[in-house]
């Protein structure tokens, strides 16, 4: 599968019914509203320089899991190399959009239950590590 392009995103969020309200007023049409789209926008900008090769080596992975290109957003931190291109991503994302591009906490979170689940299983006999990964790819 490709990675996924900006406008693809965009799609996506339209697709979906969403019953938004906003200062106490249904949002009709979410993606377009005003106050919604400048963040909307930020998180486009994550998959438009995935797509810019002079970005690619910052905005992209090799998954272990897969063998697969995917956006660095997606991808589980396997060395020390991994985190500077991630700090080095933020960076770049924080000059071109000026503002929050809103995927850090999944990013961060995906990367904590790879960890946790890893050591919980060491510890405790369990298996959810093996899990986790079964569903990631």
């Amino acid at each position: 599968m490709a990675l996924t392009t900006p406008e693809q995103y965009e799609d996506s969020l339209r697709k979906m019914n969403f019953r938004i309200y906003l200062m106490g007023e249904l949002v009709e049409i979410p993606v377009d509203h005003p106050i919604i789209r400048p963040s909307m926008n930020s998180v486009k900008m994550t998959y438009a320089l995935a797509q810019d090769p002079e970005h690619e080596d910052l905005m992209t992975a090799t998954s272990h899991l897969t063998g697969k290109k995917i956006n660095r957003f997606c991808h589980l931190h396997r060395n020390t190399e991994d985190l500077i291109k991630k700090v080095k991503m933020h960076r770049l994302l924080g000059q071109k959009t000026g503002a929050c591009f809103q995927r850090c906490v999944g990013m961060d979170a995906i990367n904590a239950v790879d960890s946790v689940t890893f050591e919980m299983d060491k510890k405790l006999g369990t298996k959810y590590h093996e899990r986790f990964i079964k569903s990631s790819r």
